[in-house]
């Protein structure tokens, strides 16, 4: 006897209440990124105090977090193409060049809003052909995000829930909901507004700094089916977080896998990152009590590219 059918009506409900398409107009290609105005990001750069620059990036590194699930996501494969090469001649200057091959998920990264696609659309209504082989993603690819720099708001998930977990990391199996990240909201103090870059730590990458890949990358806490609409509601421009897949994996809805991806970058046009080491900006922020600070998290501009790595910095 076969299973019954997954019911996908809670994933269509939220995808019409979350939906942008044609919000920007029917041309645009950058979606919630058009909340980081002039205005954010004077404002964000209002949060600078210390002048304290912390790095969010994983290391670019053969023995990477990819453990080979996802087909063709490599991790960085450095070699040297010349080695102190005197290429005018004997006796000038001589020099050293290097290539990389990587998957642009594979480390530390932004998804484009086409990196995944549902019922033949992408984001903006598109159909999900404009991705091509040769071309990549001729509409909505990584390169139309030029310039990502906003306030960032760190919401500590396991410190803010206290005795429901700890302050180390989040269970496997936990589903990140809204009244969590409104926990963590007042934790620090602060209300996430229009234009933000939201960055949610549940602690799961200190498996991957500890050396275990599998671990980190299964079972994995993430953001629950619930949370677009919240992210929608405060009109956010983009979220990160410290784990492999973004959202609860293995899914909340059993066979409805990455609803959540589908949600912000398909329905919504929201830009997500994964595999954002949060360590050291959770032990600055709870030291100093302040959870706000200038983001930079500029993007690669690899022409029609549905992702890219970034090498994001938290300035305090």
């Amino acid at each position: 006897m076969s299973p019954p059918p997954t019911d996908f009506t809670a994933f269509t409900d939220i995808a019409k209440r979350v939906n942008n398409w044609g919000r920007w107009g029917p041309d645009d290609e950058i979606g919630t990124l058009n909340l980081i105005t002039d205005e954010v990001v004077r404002e964000a750069a209002s949060h600078v105090r210390s002048g304290r620059r912390i790095p969010l990036a994983l290391p670019l590194q053969q023995d990477g977090v990819q453990t080979g699930m996802i087909p063709g996501r490599v991790n960085p494969l450095h070699a040297m193409v010349q080695v102190n090469q005197e290429i005018f001649g004997p006796g000038t200057v001589a020099c050293s060049d290097d290539v990389v091959t990587m998957g642009l998920q594979a480390a530390t990264h932004w998804d484009a809003l086409t990196h995944v696609s549902h019922s033949g659309r992408v984001y903006n209504g598109r159909p999900a052909n404009t991705i091509t082989p040769h071309a990549g993603a001729t509409f909505a690819g990584i390169d139309k995000a030029r310039h990502i720099v906003s306030r960032g708001v760190l919401l500590d998930i396991p410190r803010a829930l206290g005795g429901r977990g700890t302050d180390e990391r989040l269970p496997g199996d936990h589903a990140v909901t809204p009244e969590d990240l409104e926990a963590a909201e007042e934790l620090a103090g602060i209300r996430v507004r229009a234009g933000d870059i939201v960055l949610v730590r549940t602690g799961q990458i200190q498996l991957c700094l500890a050396g275990d890949r599998h671990a980190y990358a299964f079972p994995s806490p993430g953001l629950s089916l619930r949370t677009p609409e919240w992210f929608h509601a405060r009109d956010v421009a983009a979220v990160a977080n410290d784990t492999l897949t973004f959202e609860i994996f293995p899914p909340e809805i059993e066979d409805l896998w990455l609803p959540v991806h589908a949600l912000d970058l398909v329905e919504m046009g929201m830009p997500q990152g994964q595999n954002w080491n949060l360590e050291e900006l959770s032990t600055a922020c709870g030291q100093t009590g302040c959870y706000a600070f200038l983001l930079s998290a500029m993007p690669e501009p690899f022409v029609g590219g549905t992702g890219t790595p970034v090498a994001p910095v938290a300035i305090l």
